[in-house]
């Protein structure tokens, strides 16, 4: 890659792809700066005592890492890439029972339709257009109600605002929104409506209303990632490769949710926003970080929403506002366009109001659109859920002692449920045990901790800490204080239980 010289104290590397290889190329070559006092003897004694010395020592470090260029060219250095490790397990060509392989060069709407014929065929239930009284609604829902001409994206788009209105005004004041715009709201809804009349939907995706984390660029809004000073130093220019997806499926984008100030915690709760209120209990948390998207598909404003999950951010506000969380393997769903909090372990996941409605947002997101990505496979393989045959293979692997290590109601809750499954559907429960699994906790805390430390370390140069709110400022402390040499080991953690 090559080497774009900001000022003196740092430099950006221009992203691969943009750098000129030929050998007329006007890159920039760096001579080996090596600066280091020659010494021997009882000389090198001294200086390692110095090296060693709590107070010395780190000014001396300090002095060499900035005369051998590590602070310009590495520490301070500005990057697009993810780093050269990625959780990319080995593919296995095990044979899957009940599925559809699909090929991943279909379009977003092609995907849409693969993942429509894979469901049960639903009852034509027609909504009685005069008792609109309050539901969840399913994409199947809207797509039945615009096709047959009941409803219109645009009325449902102007219900929408107003409730959206009404949820971040007194006396309810939800905070479930960081930003939306009406007039880009209907206009989407307008071009969707005409498509409808004309008889030339794009999808069952086209016209239901799908929010945004704010952590994915999604235009015309800022990405400010829950701060107030994000979107300044970091403009959003383009869409997404998954907000992209779902426009070219029709979906009507109605704003950026609400979340935790930059995914550093899971309650919700952002100092600058407002606290994202839980739509079964205002007095509730909805937790987070994707704390927002939950909220919004909980309380019916839209079917489905995307997050972002790093460590149970979108699994976690999914638990506790009752809706469906599904975070997809690493690699499955482009990650262009998602702030790069953390690299190797964040990933774009789905909060949904129904496992169906998971699955076909799904199937539109995992597009690869150019230029490709990284992937797990070119393989994609759907559930084939319109059998009427319940797929009974499953087995589920149950650590006691992590699994009892909770309040009494909790593990009965997630006790019958077990027991529900295995009535239902014949599903197994197997005794396992996971001695590791704190191990597995400390080395993705060091690893997520490193990554958002490090991908906000140019930023954080130039921003008056004030700005954050004070969990945000703990969080970002913790992390910086880890070593490259604890990250490195978290690394080898995750590679030992990967086998």
């Amino acid at each position: 890659m090559g080497l774009l010289f900001k000022n003196e104290g740092h430099v950006v590397f221009r992203p691969a792809k943009d750098v000129d290889l030929t050998p007329a190329s006007s890159e920039l070559y760096l001579r080996a700066n090596v600066k280091a006092p020659r010494m021997a003897g009882f000389l090198v004694k001294v200086f390692a005592w110095f090296l060693e010395s709590r107070i010395f020592g780190t000014l001396l470090l300090f002095i060499l890492k900035r005369d051998n260029l590590i602070h310009k060219l590495v520490t301070n250095a500005e990057l697009e890439e993810p780093p050269v490790y990625v959780p990319l397990h080995p593919l296995d060509d095990k044979e899957e029972q009940d599925v559809k392989q699909v090929g991943s060069d279909l379009s977003p709407p092609e995907l849409v339709q693969q993942a429509i014929e894979c469901l049960p065929v639903s009852l034509e239930n027609t909504l009685n257009g005069s008792n609109f009284s309050f539901r969840h609604w399913t994409i199947s829902d809207y797509s039945r109600a615009y096709t047959s001409g009941e409803i219109t994206p645009r009325t449902v788009a102007e219900h929408l605002i107003a409730a959206i209105h009404e949820s971040s005004t007194p006396p309810l004041q939800m905070s479930f929104f960081i930003n939306y715009k009406a007039e880009d709201i209907l206009k989407q809804a307008t071009e969707s409506t005409l498509r409808y009349e004309q008889g030339v939907p794009i999808s069952a995706l086209d016209g239901v209303p799908i929010a945004i984390k704010d952590e994915i660029d999604c235009l015309p809004y800022p990405t400010t990632g829950g701060t107030k000073w994000l979107h300044n130093l970091r403009p959003c220019t383009d869409d997404a490769c998954c907000v992209k997806c779902l426009r070219l499926c029709g979906a009507v984008l109605v704003g950026k949710t609400n979340m935790h100030e930059l995914g550093a915690g899971t309650s919700g709760i952002n100092p600058h926003y407002g606290a994202t209120r839980n739509p079964y209990s205002r007095s509730k948390i909805s937790g987070g970080s994707s704390s927002g998207s939950a909220a919004v598909v909980a309380s019916g404003l839209c079917p489905v929403a995307l997050g972002v999950d790093g460590g149970g951010s979108v699994r976690m506000p999914a638990a506790l506002c009752g809706v469906v969380g599904f975070k997809p393997t690493f690699g499955r769903v482009p990650h262009s366009g998602v702030l790069p909090l953390n690299w190797t372990v964040g990933m774009v996941g789905i909060l949904a109001g129904t496992v169906e409605d998971a699955f076909i947002v799904y199937a539109a997101i995992s597009c690869q659109l150019p230029p490709r990505q990284l992937s797990v496979s070119p393989k994609v393989n759907f559930p084939l859920l319109n059998s009427t045959k319940p797929i009974s293979s499953i087995k589920l692997a149950k650590y006691g002692e992590w699994f009892n290590d909770c309040s009494d109601d909790i593990r009965e809750c997630c006790s019958n449920a077990l027991e529900r499954l295995q009535k239902k559907y014949g599903w197994k429960t197997v005794e396992v045990t996971i001695p590791e699994i704190e191990m597995m906790r400390l080395a993705h805390y060091v690893t997520i901790g490193s990554e958002c430390s490090t991908s906000l370390s140019s930023f954080l140069e130039k921003l008056d800490f004030k700005e954050l709110g004070w969990d945000a400022r703990v969080a970002l402390a913790v992390y910086g204080a880890f070593s490259g040499k604890e990250y490195i080991k978290a690394q080898k953690i995750r590679y030992v239980l990967l086998n």
